[in-house]
Formats: C-alpha cells, sequence, structure tokens
C-alpha cells in the first residue's frame, strides 16, 4: 500500500458467488467510495470460479440487482453477489408444474 492509500478510508465488504454445489465468501477491505464492479474483480473471486465474466453476469446487493455496478459505490458491510445466468426461464417452469398438477388432479398422471 502506498502513501496515497494509507490515509484513505477502508471498508470492510464481502463478495459472494455460489454454484449448486460449491460456493465461496471473500471478505475484504477496499477504499470507500470503489465500485461494486471494482470490488468484485478486487476479490479475486475469478481465481476460485473462472468461468465468471465480470463483464457480462449481473452484480448484485443482498439480492437486489444493481443497475450500474461500475458506477454504484459499495458501502461498508455490503455483500456484492455475482448472479449465474437462469438455465430455465422462471415462467415456463412454473407453467409446466401448473399442468401437470391439473393433470395429476384429474388422474390423468
Amino acid at each position: 500500500m502506498d502513501d496515497d492509500t494509507a490515509s484513505e478510508p477502508m471498508i470492510t465488504v464481502e463478495v459472494a458467488y455460489a454454484k449448486a454445489y460449491e460456493q465461496k465468501i471473500v471478505s475484504f477491505q477496499v477504499i470507500e467510495g470503489t465500485t461494486v464492479y471494482e470490488t468484485a474483480k478486487l476479490s479475486g473471486i475469478t481465481a476460485f470460479f473462472p468461468e465468471i465474466d465480470l463483464d457480462s453476469v449481473k452484480l448484485g446487493i443482498f439480492g437486489k440487482v444493481v443497475l450500474k455496478p461500475k458506477a454504484q459505490a459499495i458501502k461498508a458491510g455490503d455483500r456484492v453477489e455475482i448472479y449465474r445466468p437462469l438455465i430455465a426461464d422462471p415462467k415456463e417452469v412454473r407453467k409446466r408444474r401448473a399442468e401437470k398438477a391439473k393433470l395429476k388432479k384429474q388422474g390423468i398422471v
């Protein structure tokens, strides 16, 4: 750390990523004013999950998608979440489940 960054206030944050059977939360300190995107990049999470493309994935804080991660600053205690793309459309899954339940109720399945 050089003299310029030593005088800037540091905050503790987390970056989280989860797959079906594996997850990682990295806790570390960044300079106050660091953006959500920069925080994800600085976390080193891509060393654990090289498939993450931080330029194309959605990022959020505590379950809420951040629309402009390269502009929004992170706050002390925030947890940046890296979201995986959906495998199936949730609307289609619900529709199929409802159709199956209807057929089951009618005694067809």
